[in-house]
């Protein structure tokens, strides 16, 4: 049924597309016969939404990993910095699921650890929807944020760190064989505003896997049973990952990235302040509005992460702010 669904939609796709082009050629000559600047502005225009969106597809249609179609995890760690750390960690937690909601993907708050006074220490995203971690497995790294500290009573410019990890959902086809007594089960009570259930059962689940030392965690259900589950599902989607990086020639570099979550290591930076950029250090991609990228808006981020892996391409180079 998936595969069904993924042949309608580009059939679609491609129907919309001939049909829309054949009409926006049709207005344009209209126009011109008629002298009717305005509408041949229009056709123009649509025209160019047409090319964004034909280039989107191309870029789509390349997916070919076994899982790039698959639902993924986006798991957000807070870097060293304290409460600056656990606030930027908040901050794109949110940016995921703005973009997630952006593509029409359903989000669900999979695990949360709050900061002791503000953001996050840790949390996880379970997000669906047709190649959601293809699109999503560009954002795998540390990302640096610069500003002014809302935190700072002398209001001086902090530099904050925190990582994003990506990995995908495992189904059915994927067999993933995970022996129980390589891993420690922990139970404790979750998280939260409060309510039935929550800071009075011990219903969170924590499994690491003793092996590798893969810690996966799980507190968004009521039930012990469907958070041990979950928890499961996770650890197995992070040992097939875990292979994956094994087999690729990049693997050293992406397993440094992850560990260290510091200077050296950042594949993009946010500055807020003394001026407003997004530079993504990997394909020189750049934005100057760093509240729309916040708010989700991380199309021409990761559609250039994605042209880079398919046609190749050098990283930008490294510019701190000083």
């Amino acid at each position: 049924m998936r595969e069904r669904t993924e042949l309608e939609d580009r059939l679609s796709s491609l129907a919309h597309f001939e049909s829309e082009l054949e009409d926006a050629v049709t207005l344009i000559e209209l126009a011109e016969a008629e002298g009717d600047v305005g509408a041949e502005a229009e056709a123009v225009g649509q025209l160019k939404k047409l090319k964004n969106e034909a280039e989107r597809r191309q870029i789509e249609i390349l997916f070919s990993g076994e899982t790039d179609s698959n639902d993924a995890y986006i798991e957000v760690h807070a870097g060293a910095g304290g409460t600056e750390s656990c606030d930027w960690a908040r901050m794109l937690l949110r940016m995921y699921i703005r973009w997630a909601e952006r593509q029409k993907f359903k989000v669900e708050m999979i695990e949360e650890t709050a900061g002791e006074e503000a953001g996050i220490k840790s949390g996880t995203l379970l997000v669906k929807g047709h190649n959601a971690y293809g699109w999503a497995k560009t954002e795998s790294g540390v990302h640096r944020l610069v500003r002014i500290s809302p935190f700072d009573s002398n209001a001086r410019r902090h530099t904050s760190f925190a990582s994003v990890w990506v990995y995908p959902v495992i189904d059915d086809k994927i067999d993933i064989d995970v022996k129980e007594s390589d891993c420690r089960i922990d139970t404790y009570r979750s998280s939260g505003a409060g309510g039935q259930h929550v800071n009075t059962t011990d219903s969170a689940i924590r499994i690491t896997h003793i092996p590798t030392g893969i810690v996966v965690a799980c507190q968004g259900e009521r039930s012990q049973h469907k958070n041990r589950a979950t928890a499961w599902n996770m650890l197995r989607a992070r040992l097939y990952e875990r292979e994956m990086e094994k087999r690729e020639a990049v693997a050293n570099a992406t397993e440094a990235a992850k560990t260290d979550i510091g200077w050296g290591h950042q594949i993009r930076s946010y500055v807020l302040q003394p001026y407003q950029l997004v530079k993504d250090l990997r394909t020189g991609v750049t934005s100057q509005t760093p509240g729309d990228v916040l708010d989700g808006e991380l199309g021409p981020f990761m559609e250039a992460a994605l042209a880079q892996k398919v046609y190749g391409g050098g990283s930008a180079e490294v510019e701190d702010v000083e």
